[in-house]
């Protein structure tokens, strides 16, 4: 949904937090004019840290987008808590229980009524050492393959600074400095019409998942750790594109 029309409660939600990201925070974006302007698309991101939500929410609201992130079901529950998300168009997920293909459907609804829908394919907080992506969950090809929308993986450093999962530290100083870069549409066209077997759904997960790596070691300037294991498929297109 473009942010012209998103109305009373999502507007005073952007009115309250980003005049603190903008203290908190020294940023810098790049890559915004791979999202989208209008229609429906899925966006995939590494997972550093519990403050990357309102980093990379602060890059796509600049980028003219109103970001729908997934938030347990349990917490739409919760008096005031539930309504003020049901307001601000965030989507309820049922997660590790039979209705989970009700989720699904409830994210594929979202896409196609032209939502930007945000996804951490991890499914939390990166347990690399190094805060490396680790291999991703299969939700985010799910969606890819049920709804065929564009999926543009966005990577962020700096996030850490705010809040560090490894030691719980809070960073409290202003100006932290932040990197958020948007990439090009991943191409998955080698799936379209695929059925979600398995196999399909590995192997399109590890080549987002592979996307978000190369792009954070981009923006870290360091060397990635060794893959982790995967289909011989995803192997070879990473063979690939190291040639």
């Amino acid at each position: 949904m473009a942010r012209r029309r998103l109305g009373f409660w999502p507007r005073l939600a952007a009115v309250l937090v980003k005049p603190t990201l903008t203290v908190w925070t020294r940023r810098t974006w790049r890559g915004m004019e791979h999202l989208p302007r209008e229609g429906g698309v899925i966006i995939v991101a590494n997972h550093l840290s519990h403050a990357d939500p309102l980093v990379s929410a602060h890059f796509i609201f600049d980028s003219g987008r109103w970001p729908q992130y997934l938030a347990k079901a349990s917490l739409f529950r919760i008096p005031v808590v539930g309504w003020i998300l049901h307001r601000c168009r965030q989507i309820p997920v049922e997660r590790g229980t039979v209705d989970a293909a009700r989720s699904l459907a409830t994210l594929v609804k979202a896409v196609e009524a032209g939502g930007a829908v945000v996804i951490y394919p991890e499914g939390t907080t990166s347990r690399e050492p190094e805060l490396w992506p680790m291999r991703g969950k299969t939700g985010a090809a799910r969606l890819a393959l049920a709804t065929g929308a564009p999926v543009v993986p966005i990577a962020m450093w700096g996030p850490e600074q705010m809040f560090d999962p490894r030691t719980s530290k809070v960073g409290l100083r202003p100006r932290i400095p932040v990197t958020v870069v948007a990439g090009p549409p991943i191409d998955l066209s080698r799936w379209s019409g695929a059925a979600p077997s398995r196999t399909t759904l590995e192997e399109v997960s590890d080549t987002i998942m592979l996307r978000l790596r190369d792009m954070l070691a981009e923006i870290r300037g360091g060397t990635p750790p060794p893959l982790w294991e995967r289909s011989p498929r995803a192997q070879r297109q990473q063979q690939g594109g190291a040639a």
